[in-house]
């Protein structure tokens, strides 16, 4: 599909964002392995900014003599980030006209996903959000909604017991666009509108801050006795003129890691056992059977299939034990 659009040699950067304290750890990683077979000029790493920690009177702490605290400036870094790296430039001098911008926590997210980019591209979309429909009233994620008449993702603290538990017409949330962090946005709408109002996108979190005490030395406090300046990735919706809105299935493309291994729900644990289904599914759909005990893990490769397609002519007709990979 890019070499249709874009030539027998066409460019899709994979763009990475760190943090300092994971950046090294990050390039490293992706160099003992080769870039998983990309090509290294294809995929760039950039790091998310830091602000000063505030005093509630607005001082800057510090977390020891002669130290600043700071923080990460939040997932909305990315359009600074973006900027100062110099990776928005070079993607404009590649002629790069959208990006699909998607969170690192879910491992069943489609990279440059077709049926989403099209979408957003039949729409003359500046600004695209991919959503799941919640599961109950009480799923503890953001929901996309109109707020003072713009396109929002209104946090799940912000949603009142009733419009949390409201229906619509057919039964279902009226307030259930669930967020997953999974977006497109057009370079001209980065460029012209999101890079401009930067400054006015932070939000202040009332926080324990580690600090210096008396002596110099770092303390930890035992209740919030600071801010911290973070801007959130959906700042930028009420920004947009025109925004597309595409609904997918959770099963498919939202497997959530937020908590630790062992924890019931969103968890490594619980993502391994949605990407095993999904897999296990697709093999079966493609006319193969899997032999054993279910709750073993399957995976096929993304290099095999990106989303279930042209498994037939490899799988048809086999039976594969498992656990299996198919790459």
């Amino acid at each position: 599909m890019a070499k249709e659009a874009g030539g027998p040699n066409p460019r899709l950067p994979f763009l990475i964002m760190t943090s300092p304290m994971t950046h090294a750890q990050t390039v490293s990683f992706f160099e003992e392995n080769n870039y998983f077979g990309a090509s290294k000029e294809e995929v760039w790493f950039f790091e998310q900014g830091t602000m000063p920690c505030l005093s509630p009177d607005g001082k800057i702490i510090l977390e020891s003599a002669g130290t600043v605290a700071s923080n990460p400036d939040g997932n909305g870094g990315l359009y600074p980030a973006l900027q100062r790296s110099g990776c928005l430039g070079r993607l404009q001098s590649l002629g790069v006209k959208s990006l699909h911008v998607f969170s690192v926590d879910n491992p069943l997210c489609r990279p440059a996903d077709p049926c989403f980019v099209g979408y957003c591209l039949a729409r003359n979309a500046d600004c695209g959000n991919k959503c799941v429909w919640k599961a109950s009233p009480e799923e503890k994620v953001g929901v996309v909604a109109k707020k003072g008449g713009r396109p929002s993702v209104v946090e799940y603290s912000e949603l009142d017991d009733a419009r949390k538990n409201q229906l619509d017409g057919t039964g279902r949330l009226a307030f259930g666009a669930g967020n997953i962090c999974n977006h497109f946005f057009s370079m001209d709408f980065l460029t012209n509108v999101v890079v401009p109002n930067m400054a006015a996108m932070f939000h202040l979190a009332h926080k324990k801050i580690p600090c210096a005490g008396e002596d110099g030395k770092t303390m930890k406090p035992d209740s919030n006795n600071g801010l911290k300046l973070e801007a959130f990735v959906f700042d930028v919706f009420p920004m947009s003129s025109k925004m597309a809105i595409l609904e997918t299935k959770r099963e498919e493309e939202f497997a959530p890691v937020k908590n630790a291994p062992g924890t019931p729900s969103d968890s490594p644990d619980s993502a391994r056992a949605m990407v095993s289904a999904l897999c296990r599914s697709w093999i079966e759909q493609a006319g193969g059977k899997l032999e054993g005990n279910k709750d073993e893990i399957v995976e096929v490769s993304p290099l095999l299939s990106y989303a279930g397609e042209g498994l037939a002519d490899r799988v048809s007709g086999q039976t594969f034990p498992v656990p299996c990979h198919l790459e």
